[in-house]
């Protein structure tokens, strides 16, 4: 099977330029796991609970009546009474959540990796702690993408900031320590943790171009990463 989650990243550099202000891409990336799970269908558990709404996609990525910092993308019980819809193209209905049972956070190291990397550790470990706010056990996924460029062009309005190797470091002199770090402090935190390792220029011309640093062994990781999601929440939602 095709996997909409990485077509959805690649999509984003592809149909570029990327933007690292648009906060919505990780949201457009987390919210196709679900559908991969769902199409996978190795829990019997997830398919029904999603066909009959009583699990669904909550695109404001917030519980009812809790207050917590957003996710790129929460599953989980319907509130009952409510109304959902379902998108075109997609299995999973929407709606709002009494509960988390998937949350999603997705983040995207595209240049200055380094210099921002402590904020994004912090970010994303606090969203994991913050999925689990009011109990429960939800699986949490975190999904970070890292990339591995020789050079790469960054925009601010209409001003362009170009790697140099020097004031701007380019992508491939800094990802592996960003993975790195990554790895150690931020994966823990979560039970399942993707790394996405790409090339994307950012440059407009000849086109913008992205390619995946290994696409078989990307594919591989993920795939087995939908296998655990599958397993771990058909033995907690099976009847």
């Amino acid at each position: 099977m095709s996997y909409r989650l990485l077509e959805q990243f690649e999509a984003i550099f592809v149909n570029g330029p990327y933007n690292h202000r648009v906060s919505t891409n990780g949201d457009a990336v987390a919210l196709r796991l679900y559908e991969d799970v769902y199409t996978l269908g190795r829990s019997k558990a997830y398919v029904s609970r999603a066909d009959e709404r009583l699990s669904v996609l909550n695109m404001q990525n917030r519980r009812q009546g809790v207050a917590a910092r957003r996710g790129d993308g929460s599953f989980g019980e319907v509130v009952p009474n409510t109304a959902t819809y379902a998108e075109p193209g997609f299995n999973v209905a929407r709606g709002p959540i009494a509960t988390i049972e998937i949350g999603v956070e997705v983040k995207i190291l595209a240049k200055a990796m380094i210099k921002q990397i402590d904020r994004v550790i912090s970010d994303v470990v606090g969203q994991a702690a913050h999925f689990k706010t009011k109990g429960g056990q939800p699986i949490t996924v975190g999904v970070v993408g890292v990339n591995y460029a020789p050079r790469y062009v960054s925009f601010e309005g209409d001003r362009q900031f170009p790697t140099d190797g020097k004031k701007y470091k380019h992508p491939i002199q800094e990802a592996a320590e960003a993975e790195k770090r990554l790895l150690s402090r931020a994966a823990p935190s979560f039970d399942e943790y993707l790394v996405l390792r790409f090339c994307a220029s950012n440059y407009a011309d000849p086109g913008y171009d992205f390619a995946w640093v290994d696409k078989n062994a990307t594919e591989m990781d993920y795939g087995a990463i939908l296998a655990r999601i599958s397993q771990i929440y058909e033995a907690r939602h099976r009847k």
